[in-house]
């Protein structure tokens, strides 16, 4: 009995089904009580009313069925911020060494936070990732809420922005006030208009407000959890908004063996011809994003698929190319 009920109960942790949970919660209090455990089968129903959820399963769970505690805009009800799923969090990254060992460092910062703790240390936990587009910026974001098992928060600048005087600002810290409450990966997904430089911008309204105000809440920004903002400039940076992330990575475009990786990875579950040279097409992709590169990858792989043959061919990946612009 005890065998088939560690199974169940494994199933129910790592698939994140509470109502499985709570069944099997029940099941443990009746077997206690057949063994004349009373006292210790009062204590576990006394547990199971009076404690509330305080880990991330819960609160994935919770936000799913409506996202209802989520900040919303006070003027207009608008959400603030979405969620993201786990199942949707996309984590297989190809990445030149030296940037997937300071994705790697992060994680691993965060996942000792306790034993830093100790000796008064601190995780990086506010984090600007550079770059071109499609190069992994906001996949890196999702790869690091999937591994730490924290939930993604993506800020949803069409609702947060707002003509009227303060309130964009307020809007933020309202965000950032939410994120106090529960450890979350915080996402500013292209937010290039707050990493521009205030000196280069003749903007008076409601733009320097909130980089203003984001600066204020970078500096007093002690939440459970992390922060991490993406945007595509290249210059003009604000040297800032630069020192108050404990980490700045810079998302570079792929080298040549990334290329050929990103190539193999995205043609694993499909057959290639011999007539197919990676190293070559590797060399032809120079220059494209790595996003770029998976879609003509998988591009060849569905003119092969449409066209009945059971392997990638190289005329398919010229196809594919053809129709592929640079970016």
């Amino acid at each position: 009995m005890k065998a088939e009920l560690y199974k169940r109960l494994f199933r129910a942790i790592f698939s994140e089904d509470i109502s499985s949970l709570k069944k099997i919660a029940i099941t443990i209090i009746q077997e206690e009580r057949k063994l004349g455990h009373n006292i210790l089968a009062e204590s576990l129903e006394k547990i199971s009313i009076t404690e509330k959820p305080k880990f991330p399963l819960f609160e994935s769970k919770k936000r799913e069925s409506g996202l209802s505690s989520l900040p919303k805009s006070k003027r207009t009800n608008s959400q603030l911020v979405s969620y993201i799923p786990r199942e949707q969090l996309k984590h297989h990254m190809i990445l030149p060494n030296e940037v997937e060992e300071r994705l790697l460092s992060i994680e691993q910062e965060y996942a000792a936070r306790e034993r830093l703790k100790k000796y008064n240390l601190v995780p990086k936990r506010k984090i600007l990732l550079y770059g071109p587009p499609g190069c992994g910026k906001t996949l890196s974001a999702e790869r690091i809420a999937w591994y730490l098992g924290l939930p993604l928060l993506k800020v949803r600048f069409d609702s947060l922005l707002s003509s009227y005087f303060g309130e964009s600002a307020s809007n933020l810290r309202m965000v950032f006030d939410y994120c106090k409450s529960e450890p979350v990966v915080l996402l500013l997904d292209e937010c290039d208009f707050i990493a521009k430089s205030r000196i280069t911008t003749q903007d008076v309204g409601e733009v320097p407000r909130i980089v203003n105000m984001l600066l204020t809440l970078l500096d007093e920004y002690d939440a459970p959890g992390l922060v991490l903002a993406t945007t595509n400039l290249k210059v003009s940076l604000d040297e800032a908004l630069f020192r108050r992330f404990d980490d700045v990575i810079e998302m570079p475009m792929p080298e040549k063996l990334e290329r050929k990786r990103l190539l193999e990875m995205t043609l694993s579950a499909i057959p290639v011809s011999p007539d197919v040279d990676i190293d070559q097409i590797s060399n032809q992709l120079d220059g494209y994003s790595a996003a770029n590169i998976v879609l003509i990858a998988q591009r060849a792989a569905k003119i092969a698929v449409l066209a009945g043959c059971k392997k990638v061919c190289n005329e398919h990946f010229v196809k594919a190319l053809d129709e592929s612009p640079k970016f």
